[in-house]
């Protein structure tokens, strides 16, 4: 692997510590104060600068992000809280969203509340208050390069209702700052079910600062509401207590097999101090044909500092709206999608 500027064995490194984990690996542990007592989390460090914390408690999303020891992602004012405390109603998912790296939005729902002739429901679906099952952990060499990975199996389940279930592995690699994503929806159910999946990345300060650009993917964008300024899609901006979300809508121009989006921090720090810096760059990646779109979230409000880069099948109005429209995405019984993203965080000399 390459690790510290030059290439090694597994053997030359091994001979160098008393465990690989001095160098990085995962560790498991249970928060024990606060709404967070008894959330279940998972550490992953690459031993290049990478190191996220994964909640199999919460969907397997992913909390805090670092590079470093610096943050890239944006962390809610809520904190971390256990999924018992999750309220599907109206907008309440608000009152209990972690922020962090990645929310998930599902699995048949995603975006604004509202009715259909399946009922109620909330904000963002409930796939991000869910708990897993079959959680696993395991690190591994294959051959020179040693490969973290974890595992995990979400279930979105009513009687007389859907049943989906989502199957997520989270991947890594010592010496390598990336995390790779790859999710399985099945509809392990009868009946045809709605299916709706965004994937909610949120990046934050310092990565987010006055000199940050953001590219975009090729093609149509627009915003969601008549009213919101599409000037500023690419920049950033000081912190404003009087910002109003500004939420744009992108679909990349057809023809690519994978779609990305990029920001570039000129100024991002590379230590705690911040008295140097060579500048971060972040690349998402996702496969177009089962993610053809993506919403942008510009927040740079004080507080609620944040830009949501988030690949989806759907829009963020709803259930009834993508019914409405015709594009609503149905599952048929047994079928399988298969979804990967890749996030690359890349030191920019």
């Amino acid at each position: 692997m390459r690790l510290y500027g030059k290439e090694w064995t597994r053997r030359e490194l091994e001979a160098r510590v008393g465990r690989i984990e001095q160098i990085g690996g995962i560790e498991r542990f249970i928060r024990n104060e606060g709404p967070e007592a008894g959330l279940n989390t998972i550490r992953i460090r690459t031993g290049s600068g990478l190191s996220y914390y994964v909640t199999p408690d919460k969907g397997m999303d992913i909390s805090l992000a670092e590079m470093h020891g610096v943050p890239v992602s944006w962390s809610a004012g809520n904190g971390e809280p256990h999924p018992a405390y999750y309220d599907q109603r109206e907008a309440e998912w608000l009152r209990s969203a972690s922020g962090g790296l990645l929310m998930t939005c599902g699995l048949s729902q995603v975006g604004a509340p509202g009715k259909d002739s399946a009922g109620a429901y909330g904000l963002h679906g409930r796939i991000h208050h869910t708990p897993g099952r079959q959680i696993s952990s395991w690190a591994e060499w294959e051959g020179d390069e040693y490969v973290m990975k974890l595992r995990g199996v979400m279930e979105e389940t009513s009687i007389f209702g859907e049943r989906i279930r989502l199957t997520r592995m989270i991947m890594s690699r010592m010496g390598d700052n990336r995390i790779t994503i790859q999710d399985t929806i099945e509809n392990a159910g009868f009946l045809p079910v709605p299916h709706m999946m965004l994937y909610h990345f949120n990046f934050g300060f310092p990565l987010m600062a006055e000199d940050t650009t953001v590219t975009l993917p090729e093609g149509n964008s627009f915003p969601r509401d008549q009213d919101m300024d599409i000037s500023r899609m690419g920049d950033w901006q000081a912190p404003d207590p009087q910002h109003k979300e500004q939420v744009y809508y992108h679909e990349p121009k057809k023809g690519s097999e994978l779609i990305r989006a990029r920001i570039h921090s000129p100024s991002f720090p590379v230590n705690h101090e911040c008295t140097s810096s060579k500048g971060l760059i972040v690349e998402l990646e996702w496969d177009a044909a089962v993610l053809p779109k993506l919403v942008q979230w510009r927040m740079p409000g004080a507080g609620e500092h944040v830009l949501g880069l988030e690949p989806s099948n759907c829009w963020t109005k709803g259930r009834s709206a993508e019914q409405e429209s015709g594009s609503l995405r149905i599952v048929q019984p047994g079928e399988f999608i298969q979804y990967r993203l890749d996030l690359k965080f890349i030191n920019h000399l």
